[in-house]
């Protein structure tokens, strides 16, 4: 039985110009122990899905209009925000897209990481400092007992993403939300990032839902891989099945943008075209302006999700 069962997830945002469907029908499920990779361009999708897990999203003009988000039998979105505060930094954590705001720069480092370690423990204020210098130590931040007593902007793009990390793992989640967390770093300091979360993922068998644009990161670090595009699901499945054997051309594009180190010389592949504006979507596949293989009931109906063992797409090409 997976740790996290989602169903029919739909979030929308009601704007002036219209309604978003910003995530639409989107279900996956995450295994204990396990890395769930979410990929897609900027606008897919990717992160207002794990928002809405636990309805950190702004309502209104969001709003969480249908499907399940059950995690061991209980349906997070169907919980009081009183309830779900007991949920979030304890059993389901996050670390945010952007660490160099997302650290409130009024506050040291260490009080808003013990801050969160206060709210789950039963610990007192020295107590959780004391905690939180050990997750700083656990991160690899040099003289960490300092660096807790620093201000965010006191600390280096790759410090504070250790802190996030730091932060985030405080209280030891079930699962760790992980929203582009190499975005904005240099390569050598997003593989430490990787790597950090990936020892926390063993240490304590947290399971990882990793967003990112970045085919080469999903490659790496996943087990399985979900694929959105323009809020839906356009290919899920294990990590190699995908990978290997792409069904969706949104995929197979995906794919081909990876930069290869085969030596010689090679011309960057790129996808024609740009993602659609949410509220005039392309009838049928959204991704039909853009597909070399196209059929004529791609631009007339949405495709529906053909099953391959346990990897599914959404394609006209096999329905």
């Amino acid at each position: 039985m997976p740790l996290l069962s989602v169903r029919d997830l739909k979030t929308y945002f009601n704007v002036f110009m219209g309604t978003v469907k910003a995530v639409d029908g989107v279900s996956f499920d995450l295994e204990r122990g396990k890395t769930l990779g979410i990929v897609g361009e900027s606008g897919s999708g990717k992160t207002v899905s794990c928002l809405s897990l636990v309805k950190l999203i702004a309502m209104p003009p969001g709003e969480i209009v249908g499907g399940q988000a059950l995690l061991d039998g209980e349906d997070l979105l169907t919980l009081s925000e009183k309830e779900l505060r007991k949920v979030r930094g304890r059993k389901i954590s996050m670390i945010f897209q952007e660490p160099m705001t997302a650290l409130n720069p009024l506050f040291t480092v260490g009080d808003q990481i013990a801050e969160t370690i206060r709210l789950h423990q039963k610990v007192n204020k020295k107590e959780a400092f004391e905690k939180a210098v050990e997750m700083l130590t656990a991160v690899s931040i040099p003289a960490p007992r300092n660096r807790a007593l620093s201000y965010p902007h006191q600390l280096s793009g790759g410090m504070k993403q250790r802190a996030m990390i730091a932060l985030a793992m405080s209280c030891h989640p079930q699962i760790l939300i992980a929203d582009e967390p190499s975005t904005a770093l240099d390569v050598t300091v997003q593989a430490q990032i990787l790597l950090l979360i990936d020892e926390f993922k063993k240490k304590y068998g947290t399971s990882v839902i990793l967003v990112t644009h970045n085919m080469g990161v999903i490659t790496s670090t996943a087990d399985d891989v979900m694929v959105m595009y323009v809020g839906k699901m356009v290919e899920r499945g294990n990590i190699y099945e995908v990978f290997n054997n792409p069904k969706h051309p949104y995929t197979v594009g995906l794919l081909e943008c990876i930069l290869k180190s085969t030596g010689g010389k090679h011309a960057l592949k790129t996808m024609p075209g740009f993602i659609p504006n949410p509220i005039n979507k392309p009838k049928g596949c959204a991704f039909n302006p853009r597909c070399s293989r196209r059929m004529s009931i791609c631009m007339a109906e949405e495709p529906p999700v053909v099953e391959f063992g346990k990897h599914v797409a959404a394609c006209w090409l096999y329905a």
